[in-house]
């Protein structure tokens, strides 16, 4: 039985989220020939208050002391 844990600094909506559901499962049936109704798929919204990366809280990353280039959690530019 698959079992896989999510975790997504800041929050998703409820549509999102079943998106992200529905992908996983299908992934998981299509590359490995599991049964859908085996996969069991957990979402953790973390507070971007209690993460950090670079040395920095993800909600504090766009003040001007926080560090900017090759941060791996920067949102994806426009």
């Amino acid at each position: 039985m698959p079992f896989v844990s999510i975790r997504l600094a800041g929050s998703a909506s409820k549509e999102q989220k079943a998106g992200i559901v529905a992908d996983v499962t299908s992934s998981l049936v299509t590359r490995l020939g599991k049964n859908p109704a085996a996969v069991q798929i957990v979402i953790e919204e973390v507070s971007t208050e209690n993460y950090g990366a670079g040395g920095v809280l993800i909600v504090d990353r766009d003040s001007p002391a926080a560090p900017k280039e090759g941060d791996a959690h920067a949102e994806p530019s426009q």
